[in-house]
């Protein structure tokens, strides 16, 4: 038995936005070899189960619907690991505002 999930709870949603071939022709060719998809986070809006058609309602209030894809999913990006010759910008960039009588 497939389990329904409740309605309000977190889940994202999949949907294949443009399949192979609908894309713009100016798009690169490796883009142009994999569909456009969308995955999007929000509450649902009505119970339902993984895999079917649902709806959400994101965090800014629109409402989309997709297939339900996950529940609580984590979010897993990150901008990687520091840059030791960036870390110390803001402070110099504070520094010399400071200096010209600007911070």
């Amino acid at each position: 038995m497939t389990a329904l999930i409740e309605q309000g709870t977190w889940v994202e949603i999949h949907e294949v936005v443009l399949e192979v071939g609908e894309r713009a022709p100016q798009a690169p060719e490796d883009t142009q070899r994999v569909p456009f998809e969308m995955r999007v986070k929000g509450f649902l809006s009505e119970p339902a189960v993984i895999g079917e058609n649902a709806q959400i309602q994101t965090l800014s209030g629109r409402h989309l619907r997709g297939k339900l894809a996950q529940v609580n999913p984590a979010y897993s990006h990150s901008f990687g690991a520091p840059i030791p010759e960036l870390s110390s910008i803001g402070c110099e960039v504070r520094a010399l505002l400071r200096d010209k009588g600007r911070g």
